[in-house]
């Protein structure tokens, strides 16, 4: 038994490193050299350039970013003075389809979260991926109106749908949360969907018998109250850096023991074996998002970030 929690928790460690980090460079910044994120930060407006994604989902920027109308016809934006509703035409394109669809199935439209900056890259707060203008942050608090005010869209909160504890899912956890759910995951742009653990688990065992959308659907911590879309690498993006495939993570519809490990050895580690033998020399931490210097980013991101 021990052998097979040693061999989820290394999957899963292996699954947050690829999420959030990417394979990151150690280059040794200059001194008072500036860190990405305030570069990329400090722009307002996307780069006058084709649209095109640059490099991966946590290593990267967005060229020609459209900017997501702050209200439409099924959504609105939410927290517009952090200007992160851009991203690529594709990314668009499926907030305006799962909108739509969630309007259909009983809710007002969708209130948007955070997508990419107009030229993405590190962020200054928060998010370690978002940088190439295909994630897109989909509140769970069921729209009552899309006439918000800009400051209502400043005050307003999301709503979580798990537990404090972790383990479940609450009241506010709907069969509509769970329709749109799917709805996006059987969208064919869509690479995956990040959760809270209990979300999944209480996906897979309703689900029935039409469980391969299921796949897409993938437990993270911190998805209590929205859950990140990502998207597949654009056609016109080749230097688009993929995801590693669900397939090499997870087998069949990954309601199995690692989900499992997310309710349970996640949150209560087991202790770990002392071992006489020698620890090896760790190796450098990889630099996370807001400590990323330009060197950090592909080489095209100096084009973004110095294009009008």
């Amino acid at each position: 038994m021990r052998k097979i929690n040693n061999r989820i928790r290394a999957v899963s460690a292996f699954f947050l490193a690829i999420v959030f980090l990417g394979a990151t460079s150690h280059v040794t910044p200059k001194k008072d050299e500036p860190l990405a994120n305030q570069l990329f930060g400090a722009k307002q407006t996307a780069s006058d350039q084709r649209p095109e994604v640059i490099g991966y989902y946590a290593k990267g920027c967005a060229a020609g970013a459209v900017k997501l109308p702050e209200t439409g016809p099924t959504w609105q934006a939410m927290r517009l003075s952090r200007n992160r509703n851009w991203g690529h035409p594709d990314l668009i394109a499926f907030i305006e389809r799962l909108s739509f669809q969630a309007s259909q199935l009983g809710w007002a439209g969708l209130y948007i979260g955070d997508m990419s900056q107009p030229r993405g890259g590190p962020m200054t707060s928060s998010h370690q991926s978002h940088q190439v203008g295909l994630d897109v942050d989909i509140w769970m608090l069921p729209p009552k109106r899309l006439d918000l005010s800009i400051p209502a869209r400043e005050s307003l909160s999301s709503i979580s749908v798990r537990t404090n504890d972790q383990r479940s899912i609450n009241q506010n956890w709907t069969p509509v949360h769970m329709a749109i759910l799917k709805a996006a995951a059987e969208d064919s742009a869509v690479d995956r969907i990040f959760v809270a653990a209990a979300i999944k688990i209480d996906m897979c065992a309703k689900a029935g018998k039409d469980r391969k959308w299921l796949k897409k659907i993938r437990p993270l911590y911190g998805h209590n109250d929205h859950f990140h879309v990502r998207l597949k690498c654009p056609k016109d993006s080749p230097n688009c850096k993929s995801q590693t495939p669900i397939s090499r993570i997870s087998k069949g519809d990954g309601c199995d023991k690692s989900l499992t490990w997310w309710v349970t050895d996640y949150l209560n580690p087991p202790k770990k074996v002392t071992s006489k033998k020698k620890s090896k020399k760790a190796k450098p931490r990889p630099r996370r998002a807001r400590e990323m210097i330009m060197a950090d980013l592909p080489a095209q991101c100096v084009e973004v970030l110095n294009s009008k």
